[in-house]
């Protein structure tokens, strides 16, 4: 049993990175190659050295993320390091074989950006959430997260990638690919973000009423979420109350309120925002977590 999992998550894991990598080869060859934008990451450096010498991207990013791996082995373990390897070697033969079979864009430069950004974004995050990267800057990028976990990967990503946008723009002097290649890595970081953390956020709902237990009954009927209790006093009458706290899901939020409002039409409800939600029932996204971390 224990083997047919393994199988299954190494199967998973190989089919993201694939997809991931795609999305990201038609954001950098068939968008951002073909618009000349100055791009991040040893990907915005392999750019340079194309428009440069000629030398394939897939090719330069492969020399380029050898000594960054040695060097982060460490930190990141063995594991990380094989699977960051087999993504490397994924994407980089489908921005060389497969991106170049289909038609770049030569459209407009700013909806170039925006598919760049988009479309890098959430193939980065695919990868980013099987615990793999693409190696090279993302080796770098993930050290910096194990060692930083509570920095968001966007951030991260889109202060690094900044200094390179720079570089491909005093070499090539342009201006204007230095705004559209910082316009790109806005786009790239929110999208990573959305992506990956966007997974755990949620809704919070706060609801004062005369009618707790049965309020909680009926919220558990009607979405399958727990709710907790809480005791509270109103601040003019003092009279006793309760105060029924509740986290879900957006599309649970509303069979909540229709919960809500069938037990209780008198009742105080406030909802609010929860930009991550972590427990039973809710999806935890593990990013840069060394060997020793996985096995806890």
């Amino acid at each position: 049993m224990a083997g047919r999992k393994n199988v299954k998550k190494i199967v998973l894991d190989i089919f993201f990175e694939m997809v991931g990598s795609m999305l990201i080869a038609l954001g950098l060859y068939n968008f951002a190659l073909a618009a000349e934008f100055p791009m991040s990451g040893f990907s915005g450096l392999a750019l340079i050295i194309y428009r440069l010498t000629g030398l394939p991207i897939g090719v330069s990013t492969v020399l380029l993320n050898v000594p960054v791996a040695i060097l982060c082995w460490k930190i990141l373990g063995r594991s990380f390091f094989l699977r960051s390897i087999r993504c490397m070697v994924i994407s980089s033969l489908l921005v060389d074989v497969a991106a170049p079979l289909l038609p770049a864009y030569h459209g407009e430069p700013m909806l170039a950006a925006i598919c760049t950004g988009i479309l890098s974004g959430i193939g980065y995050a695919m990868i980013y959430m099987r615990n793999s990267s693409t190696g090279g800057a993302d080796f770098i990028t993930m050290s910096l997260k194990a060692k930083r976990p509570y920095m968001s990967l966007g951030k991260i990503i889109f202060a690094m990638d900044c200094g390179i946008v720079l570089l491909g723009g005093l070499i090539f002097q342009d201006a204007d690919g230095v705004i559209y290649g910082l316009i790109i890595n806005f786009i790239l970081s929110f999208v990573i973000d959305k992506v990956m953390y966007g997974m755990n956020a949620g809704k919070l709902a706060l609801i004062v009423t005369d009618k707790g237990e049965e309020m909680t009954n009926r919220i558990d009927r009607y979405s399958g979420r727990g709710s907790t209790l809480i005791h509270a006093e109103g601040g003019y009458r003092r009279e006793e109350k309760r105060v029924v706290m509740c986290a879900c899901s957006t599309k649970e939020m509303y069979l909540v309120e229709q919960a809500v409002k069938e037990i209780d039409p008198d009742s105080f409800m406030i909802v609010m925002e929860s930009s991550e939600v972590l427990g039973e029932g809710f999806r935890v996204t593990r990013v840069a977590q060394s060997e020793r971390e996985q096995k806890r």
